[in-house]
């Protein structure tokens, strides 16, 4: 997958172009939800057998107090599971003071030890055992986790669900958590009162049945589905890659078989969200056939079949990806990133260490811990005011309760200022400038031949990361390769935007389906290799056209189900000649409703132009190399024929 890399942005587009990532969104519930479990509510429970890590023998009123117990199903391989754990820590040391047991069980397959090892990792202050054989899992008839049941002083269910509303969706939270269902069903419990609300829809990952009955071998794993997952999930499944589990063996796949076919079935895995337009060579789709296999495996009961079926293993390279680069640049130390909290957007100044200008024609990113990294956005400083903002933050005073320690400076935008051009050492350099980015699933970004961009010399190096939360402490260390010109760069990279809103509009508060358009003309003949689409969280659908002079309109790119978490330079397969006087058109659609689970405002309000994810933008951004000597650019106003 391949990005565009602009030279010499402006403050705005620099804000733009960092906003890439996601914001946290509403409690939200459709027709298409499943309803609340009420299994097992006001039945007791029996005394199951449970075994420690050493194997001792248990059960499970071992665990029990004189008020009631908690039991809670956790995963540690399943995210919204671990982003759990303080929560729970907090719940235990207020609730376990007043006469509840606490006791979290693991229905996977993982070894004992493992399991130990992972909740001393969480530091759950509870007993947490295995429950792989399902012994536990199938007595609550528990479906996912986390998943938390409450139990009376007489062993008796009186809630089941959620543990509070954090999440409306799989890796989808509200922008705050207002209803907290296990802390209100414990104090019910306590005070010897009926649970106002016994049962919620738990939401987390899928609990795979315990015995699978194989209908057909028609399909199976290592003749049908391993060569699918090999070619569009590995890259990213893999241990210590992004993807929150691995999916490199039979029994990887088995255990995830479910959450496979639900998420490709819907088209959000692998992530791709253009829905028509041109030919794009980074696309991650899935055809019709290979959906079919995955979801009549997993029907037939997931059959292995013969390892002999098996496809060759992956190549997957733990190495630089494009070869050894020309430079790395790496953080000085480690960043610590904390449990709990709001996602990390964090600028950490880098030296380059270049007596001479350098062209970069290529460059990696190599994250030092892809399971906590969102992306990165990657910078250079001509100025040095980067510098000054870590100085002031190493010398602020720090917080006791603050979790997050290391290098770098916070930022809620771009670098964390207004870049001037005044600054600048030379008024041939920009003050600030950008060099691409990183999100999971890339590998290397290689620009289209002759084209380059200038990397200064001692210029400074900043990189903005987007960190997640993963439930405990994680640490990173990322550095970045670059790749410099062997040959003269004869073609400048240009990033072109046409916009679709200004600073005087506004999306009107209550309106779901509000339009707005914008058009530009470019001024000069022109290659167009890449377009990459933006908008902010209320966006609902996008698309980019163009028409030349002499024809009719074109789609480029349409985007029907916007996502302000997943955005991207989408590489065209083949690069568009475009004529002078060629009109680009970009239209998006927004909702500003109530109904609208993105919305970050409730009630909704008018929504302006502006930086901020909470404020709004549209534009289409072309990735442009001029296809003559003329100088290239977009123009609000129609040329003259």
């Amino acid at each position: 997958m391949r990005r565009l890399v602009p030279l010499g942005l402006t403050a705005a587009v620099i804000a733009v172009v960092a906003g890439l990532v996601g914001t946290p969104v509403r409690q939200h519930t459709s027709a298409a939800d499943p309803p609340a479990s009420t299994d097992r509510l006001n039945k007791e429970i029996d005394n199951l057998k449970l075994f420690s890590a050493d194997g001792t023998a248990l059960v499970l009123r071992d665990f029990a107090k004189d008020k009631g117990t908690v039991v809670v199903f956790l995963s540690f391989d399943c995210p919204v599971s671990n982003s759990y754990a303080a929560t729970l820590t907090e719940l235990h040391k207020v609730y376990s003071a007043k006469g509840i047991g606490f006791v979290a069980l693991v229905p996977t397959d993982d070894a004992a030890e493992k399991i130990t090892k992972k909740a001393g990792e969480f530091k759950l202050p509870f007993p947490v055992l295995s429950d792989s054989k399902l012994v536990a899992a199938e007595a609550f008839k528990a479906t996912v986790t986390p998943e938390a049941f409450v139990l009376d002083r007489n062993h008796v269910v009186r809630y089941r669900g959620r543990i509070d509303n954090q999440y409306y969706g799989r890796m989808k939270k509200n922008p705050q958590i207002t209803e907290h269902d296990l802390r209100d069903a414990l104090e019910a419990v306590v005070a010897g009162k009926l649970v106002p609300a016994p049962a919620t829809r738990a939401i987390g990952c899928h609990i795979d049945p315990k015995e699978r009955t194989v209908t057909s071998d028609a399909v199976t794993y290592h003749r049908d589905v391993a060569p699918i997952l090999q070619k569009h999930c590995q890259s990213c499944h893999r241990p210590g890659d992004a993807g929150p589990f691995a999916l490199l063996s039979y029994k990887q796949a088995v255990n995830w078989s479910a959450d496979i076919v639900h998420y490709t079935q819907n088209r959000d895995m692998p992530p791709w969200k253009p829905t028509a337009g041109l030919e794009f060579v980074n696309a991650r789709t899935l055809t019709i056939r290979e959906l079919d296999t995955l979801a009549q495996w997993e029907k037939n009961g997931c059959p292995e079949g013969d390892p002999k079926d098996a496809p060759a293993p992956p190549k997957l390279s733990d190495g630089w990806r494009l070869g050894q680069p020309d430079l790395i640049v790496e953080m000085g130390e480690e960043f610590q990133v904390g449990p709990t909290g709001k996602d990390v957007f964090r600028c950490f100044v880098l030296p380059t260490g270049l007596k001479e200008d350098k062209h970069v024609v290529a460059y990696e990113v190599k994250p030092g811990n892809a399971a906590v990294l969102h992306h990165s956005l990657n910078y250079f400083d001509t100025t040095g005011k980067a510098r000054k903002l870590e100085a002031a933050e190493k010398a602020r005073k720090k917080g006791a309760d603050e979790t997050d320690h290391g290098p770098g400076y916070p930022v809620a935008m771009g670098v964390g200022f207004i870049p001037n051009q005044a600054d600048a050492p030379r008024p041939s350099v920009p003050a600030v400038g950008i060099l691409g980015g990183w999100a999971p699933g890339q590998g290397g970004t290689t620009f289209p031949d002759g084209c380059g961009i200038l990397l200064p010399k001692e210029a400074e190096l900043v990189l903005q990361l987007h960190y997640h939360r993963t439930g405990k402490v994680e640490k990173d260390r990322t550095k970045i390769g670059f790749y410099f010109a062997k040959k003269p760069v004869e073609k400048p990279w240009l990033m072109l935007g046409v916009g679709g809103m200004s600073f005087l509009e506004s999306i009107p508060a209550n309106e779901a389906n509000h339009v707005q358009k914008g058009s530009a003309w470019i001024t000069a003949d022109a290659n167009v290799h890449s377009i990459m689409p933006h908008m902010h969280l209320i966006g609902k659908s996008i698309k980019i056209t163009m028409t030349p002079p002499d024809g009719g309109p074109k789609l480029l790119l349409e985007i029907k189900d916007w996502d302000y978490n997943w955005q991207e330079w989408y590489w065209l397969a083949k690069p568009l000649s475009v004529k002078a006087g060629t009109r680009f058109d970009v239209e998006g659609v927004f909702d500003n409703s109530g109904k609208n689970p993105n919305n970050p405002n409730n009630p909704p309000k008018a929504v302006w132009f502006g930086e901020e994810t909470t404020s709004e933008m549209l534009f289409g951004f072309l990735g442009v190399t001029p296809a003559g000597k003329e100088r290239v650019r977009l123009s609000r106003t129609e040329l003259k024929k």
